[in-house]
């Protein structure tokens, strides 16, 4: 029934600060959408950003993100790029289980509190 994830959401305190971050940390395309909602994409998906509030059919609380992405590059390159930034990483790398199998895992927040986890396949 389902193929793919189209979008996800995060909710954050400042929708620009959190562009920022996204597109220094992990390179994404910021674009804007809608009636100027602002999303960062990479590959066929996206990252869509609401403040607290803005969506009220959901129960969003801001840093109540966690979220994987697997990177196309080795985690050794992903995470010598976040220490550059000065994006502190939290734990990893780790091996941790993916949709496909065993990953390896680099993790860290983003300005709001939201869990990132970067990971790569060993196949």
């Amino acid at each position: 029934m389902i193929s793919h994830i189209d979008h996800i959401v995060l909710t954050v305190r400042d929708i620009e600060t959190a562009v920022d971050f996204y597109q220094r940390a992990l390179k994404l395309e910021a674009v804007t959408f809608g009636n100027g909602r602002r999303a960062l994409r990479f590959g066929n998906q996206k990252i869509n950003l609401q403040l607290l509030g803005q969506e009220t059919r959901n129960h969003a609380a801001i840093g109540g993100g966690d979220l994987c992405l697997i990177s196309r590059l080795p985690l050794t390159e992903v995470v010598e790029h976040l220490k550059g930034e000065g994006i502190a990483i939290i734990e990893g790398p780790v091996t941790r289980s993916g949709a496909m199998g065993p990953i390896t895992s680099v993790y860290f927040n983003d300005p709001d509190g939201n869990l990132i986890e970067v990971a790569t396949y060993s196949f």
